[in-house]
């Protein structure tokens, strides 16, 4: 198994802030833990979340995770454009663009 790749700014501040970053870690885990909902609903869910609050590298992060997490590029799609009538319609597809910045790459 190959090591986690980490955007080069979050494997900056794990280098230089590891207690900060472990802790972030940790709270992930433990509020994942903390209910029934299954990795790939929560990682739409987180998904949805950083498309509202217009985050390129969450919208990425969340993309790739919830692809991993047995997501489809169509689930992955409806989870922001569902958000539409929320944040309305730019918003929505500026992060579609960025979910498609990964769901269009094959080499990872």
């Amino acid at each position: 198994m190959s090591a986690k790749k980490y955007p080069e700014w979050f494997a900056t501040l794990k280098n230089n802030r590891k207690e900060f970053i472990d802790a972030v870690e940790d709270l992930g885990r433990v509020v994942k833990q903390a209910g029934p909902i299954d990795e790939k609903t929560s990682q739409l869910i987180q998904l949805a979340a950083a498309a509202a609050i217009r985050s390129e590298g969450a919208v990425h992060s969340h993309t790739k995770r919830a692809l991993q997490a047995g997501a489809t590029p169509d689930e992955i799609s409806h989870a922001i454009i569902l958000l539409t009538s929320t944040i309305g319609f730019p918003n929505v597809s500026a992060a579609l663009s960025w979910a498609s910045d990964v769901i269009g790459r094959t080499d990872e």
